[in-house]
């Protein structure tokens, strides 16, 4: 594989491999198809489309600009420790197109940081685009495939449910994030189609300018992933994601959510609710979702109005929740069928192809449990639901909980804002109230409700301050 000190030769090998109308408004940045890679100001630019391996060092800081593309059969290599920053003119945005990989896998101690090219002090979210990786695994668009958003124009999904994307551990993603326009946004890490021979663990994103983690479809499985102050929604499932999902934690800055509503969990088969196969019906559990109320009496006006909710289950999802804690959210849980007057996600959770188990829902007050309300505003109008949630989410054999506020958690400090402690103290309802007995062999016994038990997986490898770091 060469290394970055061989690459003066790739420039000799630029592969034109994208066209781009200067007149679409889905494509406002106009892709360079030269690879170029240039050493200026300390750092190494990095810019165009690759079809060669390629490798970046930890010995040197790497600078991102424009949409930089790893095109099929070629594979960037990452060495842990390397720190790789985006440039905020351009937009900067590493795309690892269908067929490319990127193997990527810091270490506890020598963390791979994606961050901001802006100073120390004024870094902010959507400074840069951010990850997008791309596979060939299904997803339940028509013919199978489509375009990832965000401008990119490059196409995923397919028939290999156990494609490899290669590899990323122990990834920090810092202040990425653009929505270039409504539905058309590039997450801190997007994951469109990507197989379940792909590697994601130990990733923290934090202050994207959209979604923290979005997938698109695709069966990829994943552990230890931390949403962090994000604008939008912590973690977003749709168009047939399929995945396995275990220890994970999303933490709200109380001053900032999308004018979109932010949500912890956002999760739909598709945009129109239709039954498309294959169902988004990914499963996820000990995960820890914590909203803007570090205070459960919070008033409205001690957080940003356009938080939402802990998890808004919508458009005919099929998801299962297990050993999972929504806690400080404005609603708990909006089971909602408002798209079409239908009524298909209630129906999976009667069908019992939408599973809560083992949730404890805290803080949200009388909004802990609700449907659609309905809207008179459009026509024809869309009547309020019937369905009864409660009934629903108390059933026997479920064991989930409604708990008003946060001394029965016994949390030790969750809602820290810059120094956060999500474990539960000795003595906590969450450390005896959770199991994963029945579920697939991926999942870790861990049978304890939310994403951390006595152990602390985020020691080490995190930042909670990356706004004064010196990169």
């Amino acid at each position: 594989m060469k290394k970055l000190q061989s690459w003066a030769l790739l420039i000799l090998i630029a592969v034109a491999s994208f066209a781009c109308d200067d007149n679409d408004s889905s494509n406002p940045v106009t892709p360079k198809t030269e690879f170029k890679v240039t050493e200026a100001n300390g750092m190494t630019e990095v810019e165009g489309s690759t079809a060669q391996d390629f490798t970046f060092s930890a010995s040197k800081k790497y600078l991102l600009k424009g949409f930089v593309y790893v095109q099929s059969g070629a594979t960037l290599t990452i060495e842990p420790g390397t720190i790789i920053k985006g440039d905020k003119a351009s937009k900067a945005t590493l795309i690892i197109e269908r067929g490319g990989k990127i193997m990527a896998e810091g270490t506890s101690s020598k963390p791979i940081v994606f961050t901001s090219a802006q100073v120390k002090g004024s870094r902010k979210s959507g400074d840069w685009g951010g990850i997008i990786l791309l596979g060939d695994a299904p997803i339940n668009l028509p013919n199978g495939t489509g375009k990832i958003e965000g401008g990119v124009d490059r196409e995923y999904g397919g028939t290999n449910a156990t494609d490899n994307s290669g590899s990323l551990k122990y990834i920090r993603i810092e202040f990425g994030g653009i929505a270039f326009q409504p539905d058309n946004e590039i997450n801190g890490l997007t994951l469109g189609g990507v197989g379940s021979g792909t590697t994601l663990d130990y990733i923290q994103v934090s202050h994207s300018g959209d979604d923290s983690f979005e997938w698109f479809g695709g069966t990829v499985n994943a552990k230890h992933l931390v949403a962090y102050k994000t604008v939008d929604d912590m973690f977003d499932t749709d168009n047939g994601f399929s995945g396995k999902l275990q220890f994970l934690v999303g933490m709200s800055d109380p001053a900032v959510a999308d004018v979109s509503g932010s949500n912890g969990f956002e999760s739909d088969n598709d945009a129109q609710g239709s039954a498309a196969t294959p169902k988004t019906s990914a499963t996820f559990s000990n995960v820890s979702l914590f909203g803007p109320k570090a205070n459960p009496e919070a008033a409205a006006t001690d957080y940003n109005s356009n938080f939402k909710r802990g998890m808004h289950i919508r458009r005919n999802s099929s998801i299962s929740v297990y050993n999972t804690l929504v806690a400080g959210w404005p609603t708990g849980l909006l089971l909602d069928d408002q798209s079409g007057n239908s009524s298909t996600t209630e129906a999976n959770a009667t069908s019992g192809s939408l599973k809560i188990k083992n949730v404890v829902i805290a803080g949200s007050g009388s909004k802990a449990l609700t449907v659609f309300a309905g809207d008179a505003t459009v026509t024809p109008n869309k009547p309020a639901s019937t369905f009864d949630l409660a009934a629903f989410f108390n059933a026997t054999g479920n064991n989930n909980s409604l708990i008003a506020d946060y001394a029965t958690l016994n949390l030790l400090n969750a809602f820290n804002q810059t120094a956060p402690n999500f474990l539960p103290a000795a003595g906590s309802v969450l450390l005896t109230t959770g199991a994963t007995t029945g579920l697939d062999p991926f999942f870790e016994n861990a049978n304890y409700v939310g994403a951390f038990g006595t152990t602390d997986w985020t020691a080490g490898w995190t930042n909670w301050n990356a706004n004064e770091v010196e990169y």
